[in-house]
């Protein structure tokens, strides 16, 4: 057994790469979550028209 052989092994290859595959998908939100609510924002109801005075 080496030093480092308790990294090597199946397990924590699994381990590393599921935590790997979390960040990413976070970083990815945290890329794309703002574009979609300023989408989102940009369109506004329209307002009534103003009622006449008579």
């Amino acid at each position: 057994m080496g030093k480092f052989d308790r990294r090597k092994s199946q397990k924590m290859t699994r381990r590393k790469g599921q935590a790997k595959k979390k960040a990413r998908l976070k970083r990815l939100r945290a890329v794309n979550a703002p574009k979609k609510t300023a989408a989102k924002k940009t369109a506004a109801k329209k307002s009534a028209p103003p009622k006449s005075v008579a």
